[in-house]
C-alpha cells in the first residue's frame, strides 16, 4: 500500500486478472499428461453469471458465433447449458488442448471487451484419474487456478489430493494461493 492510499485510503479493487494467466494451462497439460497421468476429458467450459439485457444476451450469441464459425478450422465444438443456479456454461470440446485454450480465451476476452468481465465466474477444465474427474478452475477475478477433486458422498471434496495436485505442479500454474478462495462447483456439466 502506498502512503496516499493510506491517508486517503482506497477501495480494495480486485486487480484484473493478466490475460496470459489462462494460457498457462497449454504448457501445464504436457506436465498433466506425462508427469501425473491425468488426461484430459477433452473438454472445458466458461462459466459466467448472465443477465438480461439485450446487448449482453448479444454479445454472448456473436461469442458462440464467433466459436462456431471457427470450428470448420479447430473442429471446437460448442453448446451453452444453464444450470440450477441460473449460471450459463459455454461447452467446448475439441481433441486438441490448445484449441479449447484458445476457445476459452475467446469467450472470455469478448465478454471482457464489452465491458461484462465482471459477469465472469471461471474457465473450467476437466480431466480423468485413473476414471475419477478432477478438475482445474481458473478464477478470473482472481486470475489464479485451483484444483477441484470431488469425492464420493454427497458434496464431498478430496482436499488432500488437491493439495497433492499443487505440490505436484509446483510453479506450473499461477495458484490461487488462499485455499478459503478454492470454491467447489458441484454438478458440472462436463
Amino acid at each position: 500500500m502506498g502512503f496516499l492510499s493510506g491517508v486517503f485510503g482506497s477501495k480494495g479493487k480486485l486487480k484484473g486478472a493478466a490475460p496470459d494467466r489462462l494460457f498457462a494451462m497449454t504448457t501445464a497439460n504436457v506436465t498433466l499428461e506425462t508427469g501425473l497421468g491425468l488426461k484430459s476429458k477433452e473438454c472445458a467450459g466458461v462459466v459466467f453469471q448472465p443477465i438480461g439485457t439485450a446487448d449482453f444476451k448479444s454479445i454472448v450469441a456473436e461469442t458462440e458465433e464467433l466459436l462456431a464459425g471457427t470450428a470448420e478450422e479447430t473442429g471446437t465444438q460448442v453448446k451453452s447449458h444453464d444450470d440450477e443456479l441460473g449460471y450459463r456454461w459455454l461447452i467446448l470440446r475439441d481433441p486438441d488442448f490448445d484449441d479449447l485454450v484458445v476457445a476459452m480465451n475467446t469467450v472470455s476476452v469478448e465478454l471482457q471487451g464489452a465491458g461484462y468481465g465482471d459477469r465472469l465466474l471461471a474457465a473450467v477444465f476437466a480431466f480423468n484419474e485413473d476414471g475419477k474427474p478432477l478438475y482445474f478452475i481458473y478464477n478470473f477475478k482472481r486470475g489464479s487456478y485451483y484444483p477441484f477433486v470431488p469425492a464420493k458422498g454427497e458434496k464431498a471434496r478430496d482436499t488432500e489430493r488437491e493439495l497433492r495436485v499443487k505440490s505436484q505442479l509446483g510453479r506450473e500454474l499461477p495458484w490461487e494461493e488462499d485455499m478459503a478462495r478454492w470454491f467447489p462447483l458441484w454438478d458440472i456439466p462436463l
